[in-house]
């Protein structure tokens, strides 16, 4: 073609060197012409051809190809056999031009099987066992291992020698290349622990103070994973950093299918005492304790006649106390309580007196493991809990306020 373009200039007496020059400069818009116009016709409308059918067949496969523009990429390798095929054109550098569409050609492929794996990825989300042992880090391997490959073919190309030889040299180097892969080969070692002992999956919500993360695991790879907090920010943890260091996991809380309450209410000291015959009769009306009470009555009464206690002074024998009898209502309030999980531990507990008072632990579980339903539950607990103290004549401690300030004053003044 290059030569007919050159001897028809020529007939018009245009210099010989310059017929050369425009009959190449010719040829090569020619070719790229008709590159542009394969790929137009291959992406424009092949690509759209298979794009529709996919859609018309309903296929979930199809249709990740599709959005991950898997077609698009391989569409780019049309124009590029169509310069490789026409390098013979221009004979001083057909080999180079062929090297160079070979490279272009090594990259596209490159490129779509990143988006291949990206694919089979978003495939394999699909199903609920990815959840438990994601493949996003082993993609990611596959990924670089394809890189590597081609690069060396790439690079064995333009200086035309073996990639066997390549590969020769670069087993000497294996030191560096372990130094540069330092992070990949701790990443994929960490990803196989952490799958194969299920210490993590997408889904856990995990705490790892350290890295300020508390929140979803969205997103484990080769490098990083990825947790969304409770403020919707994300952070981003090395992988391998949940091998080698301490994190919390919230799964087992999630699928025992109960959330634990943990907290305590102090009591002022000073408003303990045995419970005498009026406070008794008030309690007896508390639906909760009636039992409970009349029960007790019965066998403390028994008690002290079989002691033969001289019960003149309240110091002698048993007695009722309204803490006491205030922690069985907390016990058998949580015991009736729907939200209240019936099969896990509960109790009512009192710790070693403080400086605050008298500690009473309520330790349970609620049914309910969703944070802001829990939460909302485990509150209404506790408004009914410290409203019901004052029925029991204690107080609950508080160190003193302004408003506890000037009342005393004012009884002063008084």
């Amino acid at each position: 073609m290059t030569e007919f373009v050159a001897d028809y200039l020529m007939k018009y007496e245009i210099n010989e060197e310059l017929s050369y020059t425009i009959s190449n400069i010719a040829s090569a818009l020619i070719i790229l012409l008709i590159s542009a116009l394969s790929y137009f016709i291959t992406r424009k409308i092949i690509v759209r051809i298979l794009e529709t059918f996919v859609a018309k067949t309903h296929s979930k496969w199809g249709m990740i190809l599709v959005e991950n523009k898997v077609l698009e990429r391989v569409s780019a390798i049309v124009p590029i056999f169509v310069i490789h095929a026409f390098a013979p054109v221009f004979p001083a550098f057909a080999d180079w031009i062929q090297r160079l569409a070979f490279c272009a050609f090594v990259i596209v492929i490159l490129l779509a099987v990143d988006k291949l794996l990206s694919t089979v990825d978003d495939i394999y989300r699909n199903y609920e066992v990815s959840k438990e042992r994601p493949i996003k880090g082993y993609l990611q391997v596959l990924e670089i291992i394809a890189y590597v490959i081609g690069i060396i073919v790439i690079i064995s190309t333009l200086i035309e020698r073996s990639p066997l030889l390549l590969l020769s040299g670069i087993g000497a180097a294996t030191a560096v290349l372990l130094l540069i892969f330092q992070n990949s080969i701790l990443g994929f070692v960490a990803g196989i622990q952490l799958t194969a002992n299920n210490m993590v999956k997408l889904g856990d919500w995990i705490e790892m103070p350290k890295y300020g993360a508390d929140g979803e695991v969205m997103e484990i790879s080769l490098h990083t994973v990825k947790v969304q907090n409770w403020d919707k920010t994300i952070t981003t943890i090395p992988t391998n950093a949940l091998v080698t260091e301490s994190f919390k996991n919230w799964r087992g809380m999630q699928e025992s299918g109960g959330r634990r309450i943990k907290r305590a209410i102090y009591i002022d000291m000073t408003s303990i005492r045995f419970c005498d015959e009026e406070m008794l009769n008030r309690y007896r009306k508390i639906h909760y304790i009636q039992r409970y009470i009349d029960n007790k009555i019965t066998e403390i009464e028994a008690y002290n006649q079989s002691m033969k206690m001289d019960l003149t002074d309240i110091v002698n024998g048993r007695h009722l106390t309204n803490i006491g009898t205030f922690r069985t209502y907390v016990d058998n309030y949580l015991k009736n309580h729907q939200k209240v999980h019936s099969s896990m531990t509960r109790l009512v507990r009192q710790l070693e007196p403080t400086e605050k008072g008298i500690p009473i632990e309520i330790y349970a579980f609620l049914s309910e493991t969703d944070w802001a339903e829990y939460e909302s539950i485990q509150a209404d607990l506790f408004d009914h809990i410290l409203a019901v103290v004052p029925e029991f004549d204690l107080r609950i401690y508080q160190n003193p306020t302004g408003y506890d300030l000037r009342r005393l004053h004012a009884g002063i003044d008084n």
